[in-house]
């Protein structure tokens, strides 16, 4: 198991999470600042299986706003989880 952590835009955040929740990603949304000028932004947590990593960056990817300056729209870590338990 792996867990995706994204930091996104404030204004991608609606699209993408409603991207993941529809092909069954579960999606924890954390409200954080960050940047040179503290900009509104949202880290999203998402648990998922090793085979649909891939999955949920592509899905992430697509449902971005384009950028017309080449700026990044978001920042994303893939970490393994050892253990995942719900209690």
């Amino acid at each position: 198991m792996k867990m995706i952590i994204a930091i996104l835009r404030d204004d991608d955040v609606e699209s993408v999470v409603h991207a993941l929740t529809a092909e069954d990603f579960r999606v924890t949304r954390v409200a954080s600042t960050g940047g040179f000028f503290r900009k509104g932004s949202t880290t999203l947590l998402v648990g998922v299986e090793n085979e649909r990593v891939d999955t949920g960056i592509e899905l992430m990817r697509k449902n971005l706003a384009p950028s017309l300056t080449g700026e990044k729209r978001a920042t994303v870590f893939v970490v393994p989880v050892d253990r995942f338990e719900q209690i």
